[in-house]
This record gives structure tokens, C-alpha cells and sequence, in this order.
């Protein structure tokens, strides 16, 4: 099966996330505080994501997105609307694993009242996880800009991660792989219902797959006797579970990077090196969106492995800060790119490569809702410098 370019990605993307303007930031918070109605809120979010919408056209984007517009966090969607899933508004410290990079940034913030889910039922989808928000984004849009609306989803694995041992009631679930088929199974619904109400293009944002690529994870799960190969084998084989009944037809991107928190901070580093030939040969996904904007990256040798029937989009422009990239210099990283690719494992024309590129900003530009530390003058520059790029670049954008 082979999606490459016959629908999306676009030699021009972005990675989802957008800035919220500052009323809709006002008008979430009076919700939260129960003193504005859930179709108050819905009138506000509707005019915000029309302008992001039309900012997305006139910067010449292709995958629109809804920004995340009705999201406080990248990841909203998924556990908080899971059947068995518990929230809890004050997670005791000992059930974060502190060798997650970004568990580690905020316990040496001292962070308190954390809050968190973990499984403590049966899993069970029992109502759609971004269906309505999808369906909300069409009635913004053109007809003709449909088959291309793109639409950001939570990593099957992000709590399973971040808890450990405590991600799941032993009494429910006796193992790890029971979990995670239950997860798959309500994936493979969604995805069913995105499909059918006309969704042709999905990401998963997931940025723990990255930090199988820093040493200081590596070594922490080691201390604590944890197999880090297995369990990366094991969320692979959930993504591919997850996308086992995907239409041909419908694009399924993978987003990584090293977090993208306020003001822009992120909390690991590491080049793809590591996870580089199960990351692009094992995984059932179509694309990668890649962090490259910076050394914390690390170099482009592991494109090495980039099979020929899937695309890369390199995020060479940072959403972090205002200050555009050079042209020139994006150019020449993105041939650079293509030459290693066709050096690599499965060898081939240095143009056929180039045809596997795509350009993008690094990481979304409000990964949560509060966002970077950039204006909307400055998103909408970012995303013309990308476009402008990839014109110059190709001939088919």
C-alpha cells in the first residue's frame, strides 16, 4: 500500500496547532469557570477557526486544520472521552514516571496538582473522540477543501507512558498487551467514523516516541529495570493495531518531537538514530513530521532508512520563535536531505528523493492553549515562508 502524494501530505504543511486569540482565551476561561454556556463558548471558537482557516488559505496551506482551536491541550480528546478511563485532579508525584523527560522538567518545577487519567474499568469507546470536531471544521470550509482537511490525534500511549505501573487497574487488565488491545479496538472505530464522515487525513502527535531517542530516558528506564526495546516494539505494534482497518485512501501522518511547552520549551534531546529503522520501516504510517529546526534534532542520516514509498516532512522552521529562517538556508537543508535519502538503504535518483520532502514548522504554534511565544502576524509569516519555500523548491505545490 502507497500513499505518497497521491493525497496528502503537501509539499507545504503544518503540524496543526495555531495561536488562540486572546477572546477565546477569555471566553474559555469564563466557561471553565460556569459562567458562559458550552454554545456561547462553541460561537466564539467557530469565528476564531474561520480566521485560521482563511489565515491557512492566504498563506497558501493545503491540510487545513482547525488549529486545535477547541483544545486546551494538543492531546484532549482521546482518554478524557474513554469509557474506563478515571480523572484524577491531584496525581500523587510517585505515580509520574520521573524518567520521562518532560515528568522530570516539571517535578524540578515543583509542579503540584497535577492532573492526570489512568484506566480503571473496561475500555470502551462509547462516544466519538474528534468526530464532532472534524465535522464542525467542514461546515467552516469549502466543499473542495474537504478531502484535504487534516485532523491531529492523541498517541495511543501517552498515559500508559507517563504512568507506568499505574497506568492501569492489574484487576481489569492483567498485562500490558490486554491494555493496549482495547485502546486499539477504540482507535479503530474513530478512525472508522472519520472516515466515514469524510476525513482522508489523520496525524498522530506523539512526542514519546522522540524521547526513545534521549539518553537521560534510556538510562532511567534502565536503572529501573525496564526493558525500553520491548516497550517500544510493544507501541509500535498498538499504532499498527490502531491502524489495521485504515481505507487506502486515508492518510495517516506521525508527528515528533521534544516538546513544545510554554514559551516554547522542550524537554529532550536526541537525533532519530536510535529509533531510525523501526520508526520509518515498522511503523504502518504514511508520513513523518519530523523536528529539525534545531541540533537537539540531530542530523539527517537517519532519513537513511526512509523507505521509498514514504514521504518525511521536515519541520526546518521553528513555531517557537518570531524570527523567520533564511530561504536559502532552508533550501539547501531540504537538498541536503534528499541526497542522504538517496544514499541510504534502498538507493535511489537524488530527484526521486527530493519527491519524498515535504517542509513544515517543527511543532504546532500552541501546543497548548496559552501557546508560543509568536503573534498571529508571526504565524502567518512562518507559514508563507513555508509555502514560498516549497514553490522554489518544486514545481507542484
Amino acid at each position: 500500500m502507497t500513499h505518497l502524494h497521491l493525497h496528502p501530505p503537501f509539499r507545504a504543511d503544518h503540524i496543526g496547532s495555531l495561536k488562540r486569540p486572546p477572546r477565546l482565551l477569555q471566553k474559555r476561561a469564563l466557561f471553565d469557570a460556569k459562567k458562559l454556556s458550552a454554545d456561547e463558548l462553541k460561537d466564539v471558537e467557530d469565528k476564531a477557526i474561520q480566521e485560521i482557516v482563511q489565515m491557512q488559505r492566504e498563506a497558501g496551506i493545503k491540510s487545513i486544520t482547525d488549529g486545535e482551536l477547541r483544545r486546551h491541550m494538543f492531546f484532549d480528546g482521546v482518554f478524557d472521552n474513554l469509557e474506563g478511563m478515571k480523572h484524577i485532579p491531584e496525581v500523587p508525584p510517585e505515580m509520574f514516571m520521573d524518567y520521562v523527560p518532560d515528568i522530570a522538567a516539571f517535578k524540578k518545577l515543583d509542579f503540584k496538582g497535577a492532573d492526570s487519567y489512568v484506566c480503571e474499568g473496561k475500555l470502551r469507546r462509547t462516544k466519538p473522540f474528534y468526530v464532532p470536531q472534524f465535522e464542525a471544521l467542514k461546515k467552516l470550509t469549502l466543499p473542495e477543501e474537504h478531502k484535504n482537511l487534516k485532523i491531529t490525534i492523541c498517541a495511543p500511549e501517552w498515559y500508559h507512558l507517563r504512568h507506568g505501573p499505574y497506568a492501569f487497574n492489574t484487576e481489569v487488565y492483567k498485562s500490558d498487551e490486554e491494555y493496549f488491545a482495547d485502546i486499539a479496538i477504540a482507535y479503530q472505530q474513530e478512525i472508522q467514523e472519520l472516515y466515514a464522515v469524510g476525513c482522508r487525513n489523520i496525524q498522530f502527535d506523539d512526542p514519546l516516541l522522540a524521547y526513545f531517542c534521549a539518553d537521560s530516558m534510556i538510562s532511567g528506564m534502565e536503572e529501573r529495570g525496564i526493558d525500553h526495546d520491548a516497550l517500544l516494539d510493544l507501541y509500535i505494534k498498538t499504532y499498527n493495531d490502531c491502524l489495521k482497518s485504515r481505507p487506502d485512501d486515508m492518510t495517516a501522518g506521525l508527528h515528533l518531537c521534544r516538546g513544545n511547552f510554554k514559551d516554547g520549551v522542550h524537554f529532550s534531546e536526541g537525533g532519530y538514530d536510535r529509533i531510525a529503522i523501526k520508526l520509518f520501516q515498522q511503523i504502518n504510517v504514511d508520513c513523518y513530521y519530523l523536528e529539525y529546526d534545531t541540533e537537539r534534532a540531530g542530523t539527517f542520516e537517519p532519513l537513511k532508512f526512509l523507505p521509498k514509498t514514504k514521504s518525511v516532512v521536515l519541520g526546518l522552521i521553528s513555531s517557537k520563535t518570531p524570527e523567520l529562517e533564511d530561504k536559502a538556508e532552508l533550501k539547501r537543508r531540504v537538498r541536503q536531505a534528499a541526497e542522504l535519502i538517496s544514499q541510504g538503504v534502498d538507493k535511489r535518483p537524488v530527484e526521486e528523493a527530493l519527491n519524498q520532502i515535504c517542509i513544515s514548522p517543527q511543532c504546532g504554534f500552541a501546543s497548548h492553549s496559552e501557546g508560543n511565544r509568536v503573534a498571529q502576524e508571526d504565524v502567518k509569516r512562518k507559514l508563507s515562508l513555508v509555502t514560498d519555500t516549497a514553490k522554489e523548491i518544486w514545481t507542484d505545490v
